[in-house]
This record gives C-alpha cells, sequence and structure tokens, in this order.
C-alpha cells in the first residue's frame, strides 16, 4: 500500500479554445495527497483545481505527466473502475427514488445482494445522520439534508478516495458553515482521504488538513491551513487567504529570517518576516494582515508606531472594520468587540486622530509576484 493515496507528477492538461488557442488548464502540477487527509484545492473561477479533480476521477485524461491512485498508475482507466467516488454541487439526485434507493443506486448496479445492499445503506444513512428518514423523497428534504443523501451514496461504495467538487456551493451560508463542521467530523470518522475544490477560502481553512493555492494552472503554495494563512509564499497568496495591508517597498538589509525594508510612500523603515529568498535591492511587497494592527493611544515596546486619522469605520457585530489614512496610504485595521455596549464613543469616529503600532513579528516580507 502507497503512503500517498493521490500523486499528481508534473501533470499537464491543454484544452483547445473556440478560438483555436491552446490553453494550459492544469500546468505542470505535481502533489503528493496522504492517505486519511483532508485536503483543499483552493483558487478563483479558471485557476486548474476543478479540472485537476476531474484527471483524479477519470473524467479527464492528463496532457501529460501521470496521476497515481493508492500508488497504482491509471493512465486511461474510465472513472468506473477508479476507486474513488465524487459528490457535486448540484447533489445530482433522482428526484423519482426514495432516499434509500439512491443510495443503494450504485450497489445495485455493482449487483450487490439486497441483504448486504440494506445493512451498507443503513450504515451510510446513520453515518450523515439520516437515519429513519429513508423513505422521503429528495423534495422532502431541506438543502443540507439532500447534500447528505449526496453524501451517503458516494460513501456507501466504500472508496479509498472521496472528492468534493464544491459540494457546499448551493447552501446558505449560517448552513454552510454547519456542514463544514459536519464534514471534518465525518472524514475523521470515515478515515477516507477526502479532496475538496472550493474558491471559499474560510471553507479550506475550517476543514483542511493541507491546502494547495492555485492559478492560472499552478500550485503557488502547498502547506497546512496556519502556514498558508501565517506565512504566504508571495503576494497573490497573501491577497487570496483573507484580507491583508499591501506596501510596496524595497530591500535595505537582511539577516536572520528578517528583512528591513524602506517604504517610500511613508520615508520610513519597517522590519518584517522573509517568507521566501529577497535579497538586498529587492523591490519586495509589505504585507499586514488588518487583525494584527494595533490601535492604542500610546506606543508599543519593539514596535514602529505611526499616526492615522479614522477615514471610515463599520461595525459588522463580532468586529469593527477600520479604515485609516496613514501617511496618504489606506490601512484597514479590525479590531474585535469585546465589551457589550451601545455607547457611541465606544467606538471609533471618522476624523478621530489615533496611533498605530506595527509589530515586525506581524510584518511580513513578500515577494511581488
Amino acid at each position: 500500500m502507497s503512503e500517498f493515496a493521490i500523486e499528481l507528477r508534473d501533470v499537464v492538461k491543454k484544452f483547445i479554445t473556440p478560438e483555436g488557442n491552446e490553453l494550459a488548464a492544469v500546468n505542470h502540477v505535481t502533489m503528493q495527497i496522504k492517505n486519511g487527509e483532508f485536503f483543499s484545492m483552493l483558487g478563483s473561477s479558471g485557476c486548474g483545481k476543478t479540472t485537476s479533480l476531474r484527471m483524479i476521477a477519470g473524467f479527464e485524461w492528463p496532457t501529460e505527466g501521470e496521476v497515481y491512485i493508492d500508488g497504482e498508475l491509471q493512465g486511461r482507466k474510465p472513472p468506473f473502475l477508479r476507486p474513488v467516488n465524487t459528490v457535486f454541487q448540484s447533489y445530482a439526485l433522482f428526484q423519482h427514488l426514495t432516499v434509500f434507493q439512491n443510495v443503494a443506486f450504485g450497489l445495485e448496479m455493482e449487483h450487490t445482494s439486497k441483504n448486504d445492499s440494506r445493512r451498507r445503506v443503513g450504515e451510510a444513512l446513520e453515518m450523515v445522520r439520516l437515519t429513519g428518514m429513508d423513505k422521503r423523497y429528495p423534495k422532502q428534504l431541506s438543502g443540507g439534508q439532500q447534500q447528505r443523501v449526496a453524501l451517503a451514496r458516494a460513501l456507501v461504495k466504500r472508496p479509498k478516495v472521496l472528492l468534493l467538487d464544491e459540494p457546499l456551493g448551493a447552501l446558505d451560508l449560517k448552513l454552510r458553515k454547519e456542514m463544514q463542521l459536519e464534514l471534518k467530523s465525518l472524514q475523521k470518522e470515515v478515515g477516507i482521504t477526502f479532496i475538496y475544490v472550493t474558491h471559499d477560502q474560510g471553507e479550506a481553512l475550517t476543514m483542511s488538513d493541507r491546502i494547495a493555492v492555485m492559478s492560472f494552472g499552478k500550485v503557488l503554495q502547498m502547506g497546512p491551513a496556519v502556514e498558508i494563512y501565517e506565512r504566504p509564499a508571495n503576494r497573490f497568496v497573501a491577497d487570496f487567504i483573507g484580507e491583508s495591508n499591501f506596501l510596496d517597498g524595497s530591500v535595505k538589509s537582511v539577516k536572520d529570517g528578517q528583512a528591513v525594508v524602506y517604504i517610500s510612500a511613508w520615508g520610513q523603515e519597517l522590519t518584517g518576516i522573509v517568507t521566501s529568498k529577497v535579497n538586498v535591492g529587492d523591490e519586495v511587497a509589505i504585507s499586514i494582515r488588518p487583525e494584527k494592527i494595533r490601535l492604542s493611544d500610546q506606543s508599543t515596546p519593539n514596535a514602529i508606531s505611526l499616526d492615522g486619522t479614522v477615514v471610515n469605520s463599520t461595525y459588522i457585530g463580532s468586529d469593527t472594520h477600520i479604515y485609516l489614512d496613514v501617511r496618504g496610504q489606506r490601512l484597514k485595521v479590525w479590531e474585535q468587540n469585546r465589551v457589550s455596549t451601545l455607547d457611541p464613543r465606544a467606538y471609533y469616529q471618522n476624523g478621530q486622530k489615533i496611533q498605530l503600532s506595527l509589530v515586525p513579528e506581524n510584518t511580513l516580507v513578500l515577494p511581488k509576484e
């Protein structure tokens, strides 16, 4: 048995556009996805994540490179011969069949005995907490319940790998957040590899053991959620995952994993953590997360303190989003609302002068590309 459930080795997938041009939807992608891992491919539309998933499923074949499942070369093996199953955003349930019949459909195609089929469907429905609903039809279920039927139908065949193509996209925000936690819990319970495709960064951060951030057919960074968020490899990743403030600067010195960068717009030097190799003289992007900027009336030790003016302040419940003008540059600051109050003086007002502190450990020095 291979250490990896899925391997993509230097995979390229090219399509011909309607204009007759050649497009590399997946461009020399290499991935190794471990057994029992919850792995997400994250990126905007057209980044190559769904095409990569379809090549694992066997719906598409690579133009170059190879796909391995459990150490076995897949070549041009069709989907029904691969030990994987796919859950789609649309659910694709048969409306004229009951929940039981929907889940049992794949087993019937394999001529599984009635007793075995009944037992396995019961186990699958128990896994997704739909016991007792086997006689209902899809139209009698909520969106979240229909999604669970689609999951049960995929799990009942006991695939080595479950592929999920934006399966929560049709649900409302509250239900989607609930289902994220349920999916993660279910994955731990069944112990099989989940490969999840999404454009929702919060979804990927919530559920994944590891994430591959993709853009224009390439993997820009792959690693655990905390690493992707706290140590993005470049400006694109920092911008795509969460919110960030960016400042342009040039590197003055590099030592012990930190760089001193001159910000010409401020006439100010900042010290930050280097996430990828940079050299003295390089033009770089400084990235600072809005929640990591401290606002106060007094300076913070080991920090650069700057004066700012509140341009706008938006209360959003758990946080207040403050937009500052700092020497002609616009900065976003997210501050948690720790005290419950209706007093308007407790919140920032437009035009208010405020001091902000930038500490080196919250300041990232990134290559511009």
